[in-house]
């Protein structure tokens, strides 16, 4: 698995996921965030946050999967759940480590 180094590798794995997924995304960006890991405009924006870089990949896969989701289902409920079980597998042993990552 090719790891992610730069803005331009973390952009084409987006990329992946959302045609996968089928999801047109309008705009990619990778900034500075201090309270979150990522966001999502109705418009097909995405916003992720800059230290995803130097995280491992199953993160980066949890955190753009996460947000791509949400332009099909906007809450966390059932079905997004069963979507990111589908997408990333374990993905609630991820959480919880991003979790102790970001406090």
């Amino acid at each position: 698995m090719k790891r992610i180094k730069t803005k331009a590798d973390f952009k084409e794995r987006v990329l992946f996921f959302a045609d996968k997924i089928g999801i047109k995304v309008k705009s990619i960006s990778i900034r500075p965030m201090t309270n979150k890991w990522a966001s999502c405009s109705t418009k097909g924006n995405l916003s992720f946050n800059d230290e995803l870089l130097v995280m491992s990949r199953s993160i980066i896969d949890y955190v753009i999967v996460h947000e791509l989701l949400h332009f099909r289902v906007p809450n966390h409920g059932k079905l997004w759940k069963a979507l990111m079980m589908a997408y990333v597998g374990d993905y609630k042993k991820i959480e919880r480590r991003m979790k102790s990552k970001l406090t």
